[in-house]
């Protein structure tokens, strides 16, 4: 476990159990569903929340389950926080159908509903806080049509199958190489963002292809994986698209002189921060849009600079409110 998530654990064992009445009057019972511990970006995620949690310390208690990416076990973590009394749930849905029933309990119960970059396919919420998912798949499609010229054969990473992130930025991408019949998807592969499987899946592909022109990659520790795996097979590398992962922002820098060319679609991590936030605002009776769906960031050759920290690891996520200390207990070995 990442020493970074320490707190959240010694946080939930203070307030689990604890009725809501049972808390101070001021303060609101937030339950927080950390959804997903298998990746870098999931793990800043629910660090940007923690760090939220504690500049509001004294007006929330939080109290926090992990759900392990697994909908069933999600699904019995929000039916817990209901039986606690909680003021209000974010969660980040592992399915976008699965979690429908129980969310409606949970407002049924009063229970403010927070979907956190992740959606479902109800309106049974009160926030949703993300980035446009298939304007992500759709910019780094673009991009790489443009630097293939249209034509070329290639392989696609996906993130977890059926979360809606993933689906949905499959979708923007798979409608951009719809409309180009001079591209060729090789094979679509999940790899759950994850560097290892990343690297394990272009390695399988490249193997079975002798012929592999591009990467789409909906994840920047996905790329990193695909960029290890082509030098490993001595393949030369071709135009990949990736995230705002800054181990991959390392290495795309030091490849720049080769003529490695890239993009980077980011998702803040800050949504973490954001979601608790806007659920006090909602608690608080204040104005909220239903949806917040914000534009993408895009990393580019000529702003990437602001972007990578050579100093901090490669775990790091570039767009955060985390401080650079705060990153680096995140990411502590």
């Amino acid at each position: 476990m990442h020493k970074g998530m320490m707190g959240l654990l010694s946080a939930a064992v203070m307030v689990a159990g604890m009725a809501t009445s049972a808390l101070a009057a001021d303060k609101y019972v937030i339950g927080y569903d950390n959804y997903f511990m298998g990746n870098s970006w999931s793990v800043q995620l629910a660090a940007e929340f923690e760090a939220e949690a504690e500049r509001m310390a004294d007006r929330v208690d939080v109290v926090y389950v992990e759900s392990e990416g697994k909908t069933e076990k999600q699904i019995s973590n929000i039916e817990d926080l209901i039986t606690k009394g909680v003021d209000a749930i974010i969660t980040t849905p592992n399915s976008p159908t699965a979690l429908i029933p129980v969310l409606k309990k949970a407002r049924a119960a009063g229970i403010k509903v927070v979907l956190l970059a992740s959606t479902i396919k109800s309106q049974d919420y009160d926030a949703l806080l993300t980035v446009d998912d298939v304007a992500i798949g759709t910019a780094g499609a673009t991009w790489l049509v443009d630097q293939l010229g249209g034509e070329g054969k290639i392989i696609a990473l996906n993130g977890i199958a059926g979360i809606s992130v993933s689906d949905d930025r499959y979708k923007g991408a798979k409608a951009v190489f719809d409309a180009n019949p001079g591209i060729q998807i090789l094979s679509a592969v999940d790899a759950s963002w994850d560097y290892a499987q990343g690297k394990l899946a272009v390695s399988n592909l490249l193997a079975a292809n002798p012929e592999i022109d591009g990467v789409w990659s909906q994840g920047g520790a996905m790329t990193l994986g695909a960029i290890d795996a082509f030098e490993a097979a001595q393949r030369p590398l071709v135009p990949m698209t990736g995230e705002d992962n800054n181990g991959y922002l390392k290495r795309w820098k030091a490849l720049e002189s080769t003529g490695f060319k890239s993009i980077g679609a980011a998702k803040p991590t800050w949504l973490g921060s954001e979601a608790l936030k806007v659920t006090v605002d909602l608690l608080d009776g204040k104005d909220v849009p239903r949806d917040t769906l914000l534009p993408v960031p895009t990393i580019t050759e000529a702003n990437i600079d602001e972007y990578v920290k050579p100093d901090l690891s490669d775990s790091f996520w570039a767009s955060t409110r985390l401080s650079d200390d705060q990153v680096k207990a995140t990411f502590a070995n």
